[in-house]
């Protein structure tokens, strides 16, 4: 592994060393990223296990221009209006793939996630190489966001240490969130991550009834069933005693097909359901007993994760901060329920963070 100061680097001998395999850590305009060659082989199978991620979880790309994303993915106009107003830049855009790069760079739905970064550097050796590159983060899954060089190095093992071929050193970076992700393979393109790029998608309905929050929330699982099995799914729930966090999950259950009756997990703290038809999973969490977030480690939430389950957490914001520790494995939905001027009315808003 050689450490190089950005100053140092030369676009030459940076894709000498993707051609030859070699994974390399490279700044962009929001993270450190590991970056191999995307129609190699034995490259992305490197990066996968460097990223100690299942075989199978996409990674987005890196290309230089719209002609290059062309080449990769199907464009529609939401995709091509999104590339002329935020690109280049921190923006992720998922367009239906064309198959032509390595296998498990895709995801299982055949959609293929691409950026073009506002990173010279990185741009001069997408160009020098003449096809995509990995553009995801540089920490190993569940670490802490690489802004530094000791971010990714003191979260590795010896063993993913061994896999980087070269380390190109910006310094510290600034504190910036991740590119922001947004689906335009649907007629209702949906941000699935809001990062340093703010698309505004938050919605606000009235419910008046108990009823009207459960068909909400029916008709909001049906926005995000396409992820079902292909990713986690958390409805992150905020709001006051009695506004309706429960009734809420109530909803997600009879869209899911669950017959068993939903009650609130308060001192239990996690309540587990099955769907029996469609072999799905509603984990529904109460934190409002939780000393500390770290509680929610403990219930084996990794785990579950991993196993990409429907998650219904309510009092979310106080484990906020771990939830978003995954924004890169799963679909996160914060929705708040508040009340409204009438006693049995609550105002629903929802938006992906």
């Amino acid at each position: 592994m050689k450490i190089k100061k950005i100053y140092e680097a030369s676009v030459e001998e940076i894709v000498e060393v993707l051609k030859k395999n070699g994974l390399v850590i490279m700044p962009t305009e929001t993270l450190y990223g590991a970056m191999v060659d995307a129609t190699n082989p034995k490259a992305v199978k490197k990066l996968i296990t460097y990223k100690n991620r299942p075989f199978g979880k996409p990674l987005s790309v890196a290309v230089n221009d719209e002609s290059m994303a062309a080449k990769y993915v199907s464009l529609n106009e939401t995709a091509r209006e999104l590339y002329q107003k935020y690109l280049p830049g921190p923006l992720t855009i998922i367009s239906k793939g064309k198959h032509l790069l390595v296998k498990g760079v895709e995801s299982e739905l055949g959609t293929l996630g691409i950026r073009i970064p506002d990173f010279k550097l990185v741009l001069d050796v997408i160009e020098k190489l003449g096809h995509p590159i990995t553009v995801t983060s540089a920490n190993a899954s569940y670490k802490k966001r690489p802004y530094t060089i000791n971010d990714i190095l003191d979260n590795l093992s010896q063993k993913q240490k061994a896999l980087i071929s070269l380390i190109i050193d910006a310094g510290e970076l600034p504190r910036n969130e991740p590119s922001t992700v947004i689906d335009t393979t649907l007629d209702d393109p949906i941000v699935l991550r809001q990062g340093e790029i703010k698309i505004k998608e938050s919605i606000e309905v009235l419910s008046r009834s108990v009823e009207d929050t459960k068909n909400i929330a029916k008709e909001l699982w049906q926005k995000y069933e396409k992820f079902k099995g292909v990713r986690a799914i958390i409805f992150a729930l905020e709001g006051p005693m009695g506004s309706g966090k429960t009734q809420f999950t109530k909803g997600l259950a009879l869209a899911l097909g669950i017959e068993d009756e939903i009650i609130s997990p308060t001192f239990i703290l996690e309540a587990e359901y099955e769907a029996k038809d469609i072999n799905e999973i509603l984990i529904h969490i109460d934190t409002w007993r939780m000393q500390s977030p770290e509680e929610l480690l403990q219930l084996g939430f990794n785990n579950q994760i991993k196993q990409k389950h429907v998650f219904s957490i309510e009092w979310a914001e106080k484990v906020g901060n771990i939830i978003r520790d995954y924004d890169e494995e799963v679909i996160i939905i914060w929705v708040k329920i508040s009340y409204s001027k009438k006693e049995n009315e609550r105002l629903i808003s929802w938006g992906v963070l």
